[in-house]
């Protein structure tokens, strides 16, 4: 991907869930929710303090993330489609879980 997001953006790629529930019932893409879950793609570099500083975000590319319903801009890049959002539209980053890949 060629896209450098600017100052807190980060960018985000949905991880897709299951189509089916624990009790093996297959749900209908009309009745699906937007996953809430994401892999971070890209960060920008940070935004400068009062002092002209640049603070780093606290997340990182590969980090497995939460985010509001409501969340980013979704955007086509490379013809993937991620979001853009800002890192405190982020509610947090989920520790020891594995990202799985799509299959191509």
């Amino acid at each position: 991907m060629k896209f450098r997001p600017l100052h807190d953006r980060v960018v985000v790629r949905r991880i897709e869930e299951d189509e089916r529930t624990r009790g093996g019932i297959i749900i209908p893409d009309t009745a699906k929710e937007k996953p809430q879950q994401g892999e971070v793609v890209a960060v920008g570099p940070g935004t400068p303090d009062e002092k002209g500083q640049i603070q780093p975000l606290g997340v990182k590319p590969g980090d497995r993330v939460l985010f509001g319903k409501w969340s980013g801009t979704e955007v086509k890049i490379d013809g993937d489609d991620v979001l853009i959002m800002k890192e405190s539209d982020i509610l947090g980053v989920l520790e020891g879980v594995a990202v799985k890949k799509k299959a191509a």
